[in-house]
């Protein structure tokens, strides 16, 4: 294992990943409020909203209005979320920044589900995706295996899928000369454990040892901070991650699970190792207590009710 990484990124998805999942609706002033407090903490990227169908998502059905409200904040992207290529035309719409990005799912079964396409299909919607960035100048700046240690339909995903799909996107960028700064593996449903973690990071690194590696985690089955230490050991320095562990996926199948991993406890693990953040731990515990006013239930970040170390410091 590689020495720690001296500062990580954490990529904040509480207000995409999170509100989209809620059963009730909330007010999309909430939502701006939610995303201009995050951006008062040192977060640095904030994916905001989903350009989806709203019949399908129906808690994203105000991308435009949410995107356009926003009081921007110097030194923050501001991003969203899409699957097409229509998506991505919509996120264009709005004041958001843009940049492009490629996924693949490693469970062919929930590319159906959560696309509506098999591989086949998505790796033809992706095609277009990047001939329309190539044509409109936009950058393309990360690619993802989605389902990449596991799947509630296929079951587990060996490492050898994984690296055919990682394959296949590179494949497709190399169609167009591109290449990515960022590989995102992803824990979509929560199967990921600290050893799958390992094996699925080191097949990927046999084969593309110079590629620089992200973690989008879930804390579904309550491992998502032990395989973000198994990341952090093996060189990993970008992830994924939600104020107060907001989120889930909505076709994952496992309503009432915890999200994705909590930002601030992540935040608190890293900078308590000697690894930066950025982050204003105290900040982001106000933050998690925003999110939860708003959802209006307990959220399963542990931060928010523990508390920071600060005050025993001074």
């Amino acid at each position: 294992m590689s020495d720690l990484p001296a500062r990580v990124h954490l990529h904040e998805e509480g207000p995409r990943e999170g509100f989209q999942i809620e059963p009730g609706p909330i007010a999309s002033a909430d939502k701006v409020a939610f995303i201009e407090a995050l951006a008062t903490t040192g977060l640095r990227h904030i994916q905001c909203v989903s350009f989806v169908n709203p019949q399908r998502v129906p808690g994203m059905a105000d991308a435009e209005s949410v995107a356009r409200a926003i009081r921007r904040r110097d030194g923050v992207r501001y991003t969203g979320l899409w699957l097409n290529l229509r998506g991505m035309q919509r996120a264009m719409e709005t004041p958001l920044d843009i940049a492009g990005a490629v996924g693949l799912s490693a469970s062919e079964q929930f590319s159906i589900r959560n696309q509506g396409q098999d591989t086949a299909g998505s790796l033809q919607e992706q095609r277009r995706l990047l001939a329309f960035c190539v044509e409109h100048g936009v950058p393309v700046d990360s690619a993802i295996v989605m389902t990449a240690f596991g799947c509630n339909i296929e079951g587990a995903i060996p490492p050898a899928r994984v690296v055919e799909r990682v394959s296949q996107l590179f494949g497709l960028l190399d169609e167009f000369g591109l290449q990515v700064p960022v590989l995102r593996l992803a824990d979509t449903v929560g199967w990921a454990n600290p050893n799958a973690v390992a094996s699925v990071i080191g097949a990927v690194r046999e084969r593309w040892p110079q590629q620089r590696l992200g973690l989008h985690l879930h804390d579904t089955r309550g491992t998502g901070l032990a395989n973000a230490l198994m990341g952090l050991q093996l060189g990993v320095d970008t992830f994924d991650s939600a104020c107060a562990g907001l989120g889930g996926c909505p076709f994952a199948g496992h309503a009432g699970a915890a999200g994705n991993i909590c930002t601030e406890d992540l935040a608190s693990m890293c900078e308590e190792m000697g690894v930066a953040t950025g982050l204003d731990l105290d900040a982001m515990v106000e933050c998690a207590h925003l999110a939860e006013r708003i959802v209006g239930h307990q959220l399963p970040g542990k931060l928010m009710r523990g508390g920071t170390l600060t005050r025993f410091r001074r």
